[in-house]
């Protein structure tokens, strides 16, 4: 038996189809100490809007399943039934892991850990244990924000959606490595562990209704290191779904309608500007001088000079660094991107292939001892890349260039890890 425990949190609404699978897969898990919580949710108002009521039923049998199951350790958290629901303006996806995670809290020990997951989440088996044994040889990691994988589902329209949206990711992900991020990670809530100690430190989580895995582990990140490699993967419902504002259930839908605009491949020389400003933050330190992120940062603060502030309260040059870190952080960085973004320098495909060929010309070649690729491209995918566009490219080929890329994030992540 282990010391402490593992708390896994699950969010679940209008998921009486995908959540059993998920218990399933975590009952047949062989570590011990295991406390299961599970909030189920939605608005309360919705038990007498007639769009909605479907969700609240389906959450009713959600509740009937959980309470049949034979199961100890089992939390559940009613938000759901008559009464119960949300009736304040933080509703969604992130009120439902802040009040697991508080209840959570309320009860753990510092050296527990919660493992966030979603219910239409499985993984690789002896996950936790691997959670376990990851805090085990990093005492010093406040968080694990675990690979992940999306698999296949059969349906083209779908795989196409999941595989264009991977893609981003990963490309995302990989350059702000390149350029030494210290927000070099893929927020995922179905993807993420920390020790209630880390959970304590920052003060929570913020409820949001989308986006609150990104917000939370930005917040960890300021406060210490984050792991970002596990030998065990964690494999996220692929499906269509809108039961979040944003991220990969409503992008998938916009995505397979053609809409990407919210998801663009930045062109890579893009962060190279964002590197060039960390590059600077020594200097800045003692001289007043432009960066290429300085007017962004000034329209944002609305200060003349975003720095001075810094320079005033930073004690020495490390420290100052660190500041400036805090400042232009993950999300600085996405708006700034955004802001410089030009859908008319050329398609996301012909920036994705610009990115390999420039920085990984080895990999787009028919040579099998592809690094980070089993088995490597085909002569003939090697030709297809070259026309590379993600609506008609075949779905196997972009998995391929998927997985490739999920290769050279592993790399990266491995490295981090010494």
């Amino acid at each position: 038996m282990k010391s402490l425990a593992i708390h896994v949190a699950i969010p679940s609404m209008n998921e009486a189809e995908w959540l059993p699978h998920t218990i399933d897969r975590l009952l047949s898990e062989p570590a011990s100490g295991v406390e299961l919580w599970i909030c189920v949710n939605q608005p309360d108002a919705w038990w007498t809007d007639p769009q909605n009521q479907h969700v609240c039923r389906n959450n009713q049998q959600t509740l009937s399943y959980l309470q049949a199951l034979p199961v100890p350790n089992l939390h559940i958290l009613d938000y759901s039934s008559p009464g119960k629901g949300w009736t304040k303006k933080n509703t969604g996806v992130g009120q439902a892991r802040k009040v697991l995670m508080e209840a959570i809290n309320h009860i753990a020990r510092p050296d527990d850990i919660i493992i966030s997951l979603d219910a239409d989440t499985l993984f690789d088996e002896g996950y936790l244990d691997s959670v376990y044994r990851f805090f085990a040889c990093h005492p010093h990691a406040l968080a694990l924000s675990n690979p992940y994988f999306h698999c296949l589902t059969g349906n083209e329209t779908l795989d196409r959606a999941m595989l264009r949206y991977e893609i981003y990711m990963r490309y995302y992900v990989i350059n702000m490595w390149r350029i030494a991020s210290p927000y070099s990670f893929t927020a995922l809530g179905s993807a993420i562990a920390l020790t209630v100690k880390s959970y304590r430190k920052i003060g929570g989580i913020t409820a949001k209704k989308s986006g609150e895995d990104f917000y939370f582990l930005q917040k960890l990140r300021k406060a210490g290191w984050i792991g970002n490699f596990n030998t065990h993967l964690v494999y996220p419902g692929t499906r269509f779904s809108d039961r979040v504002f944003f991220g990969t259930g409503p992008a998938l839908i916009k995505g397979s309608k053609g809409y990407w605009d919210s998801y663009p491949v930045y062109s890579h020389i893009l962060f190279d500007q964002v590197k060039a400003t960390y590059d600077m933050f020594p200097v800045l330190y003692n001289d007043h001088v432009n960066t290429s992120i300085s007017a962004f940062l000034k329209a944002q603060s609305g200060e003349e000079d975003p720095f001075e502030s810094l320079r005033r309260n930073a004690a020495s040059v490390s420290r100052f660094i660190k500041a400036c870190h805090q400042k232009f952080d993950g999300l600085r960085i996405l708006q700034f991107l955004k802001s410089k973004h030009n859908p008319l320098d050329g398609s996301d495909e012909e920036r994705l292939m610009d990115f390999l060929k420039h920085f990984y010309p080895d990999t787009l070649s028919d040579n099998k001892q592809n690094p980070y690729l089993e088995g490597g491209f085909s002569a003939r995918g090697v030709r297809q890349l070259q026309a590379l566009d993600f609506s008609a490219t075949p779905v196997g080929l972009l998995d391929k260039l998927r997985r490739l890329l999920q290769g050279i994030e592993t790399a990266y992540q491995k490295n981090d890890l010494s």
